[in-house]
C-alpha cells in the first residue's frame, strides 16, 4: 500500500496569534520532522499544506508574510507544497487527485490545529476511502474559549475561565471522535516504529 504524510498548517501564522503561548505541542516542528524523516526513509510522499485566507488582513493573509512553513521545516524537491483556503486539505486543493494519481491509499495526518484542520482532513480522507493514521502528538492546538466568552478579553483571561476547554480535553475529544471511525490514532513513535 502506498503511503503519504500530510503536514497541515505548521506555519508561522500560528506563532503570531495570542493563544500560541498556550499551545499543546511547543515541539511541533521536531515531531513533524521525525515523521518526515520516517516517511522519507520509506520513500513515502510528503505533502506540505499551508492555510491561507487571502484578503482577510489576518496572519493567514499571504500579504502579511506569515503563510510559510515554520523555521526548521524544509520540503525537498518533488514534495508538493499546496495552499488551501478551507479547513480541510482537500476541498480547495488538488490533493485528492494528486494522491490518487500516485496510488496513495494510506495517509498519516499531522499539523496544526488538532481538532480543526487536522481532524477535518482526517475525516474527509476517510470518507474518500483512504486509510488514515492520525499522529496525535505531531499535532498542536490551543485552548478553546466557551462560545459565550467575550471576544474582547485577553487570551490569558479566557484561559482562566473555567468554561474554556483546555488542550488536553481538546485532544482527548479528537481522539475519541476519530478512533475506530475515521482514523487510527497513533503517536509518532508508533508511526515510525521507534
Amino acid at each position: 500500500m502506498k503511503r503519504a504524510l500530510v503536514v497541515i498548517d505548521v506555519q508561522e501564522s500560528f506563532r503570531q496569534l495570542p493563544d500560541w503561548e498556550f499551545v499543546s505541542q511547543p515541539a511541533i516542528v521536531t515531531q513533524v520532522n521525525r515523521l518526515v524523516a520516517g516517511a522519507r526513509a520509506q520513500d513515502e510522499l510528503v505533502v506540505w499544506v499551508l492555510g491561507s485566507r487571502p484578503g482577510s488582513g489576518t496572519v493567514f493573509d499571504p500579504a502579511r508574510g506569515y503563510v510559510r512553513l515554520m523555521e526548521g521545516l524544509d520540503p525537498r524537491a518533488g514534495e508538493p507544497v499546496i495552499t488551501k483556503t478551507a479547513h480541510n486539505a482537500f476541498t480547495t486543493t488538488n490533493l485528492h487527485q494528486m494522491l490518487t494519481a500516485r496510488g496513495v491509499r494510506e495517509l498519516t495526518v499531522c499539523g496544526i490545529r488538532t481538532e480543526q484542520c487536522c481532524e477535518t482532513t482526517a475525516r474527509i480522507a476517510s470518507d474518500l476511502g483512504f486509510d488514515v493514521v492520525f499522529a496525535v502528538d505531531a499535532t498542536a492546538t490551543t485552548p478553546i474559549p466557551h462560545r459565550d466568552a467575550s471576544a474582547d478579553l485577553p487570551f490569558a483571561e479566557l484561559v482562566a475561565d473555567p468554561r474554556t476547554l483546555g488542550v488536553a480535553d481538546v485532544i482527548a475529544r479528537t481522539e475519541y471522535a476519530l478512533a475506530g471511525r475515521f482514523a487510527a490514532v497513533r503517536t509518532v513513535d508508533q508511526v515510525i516504529g521507534g
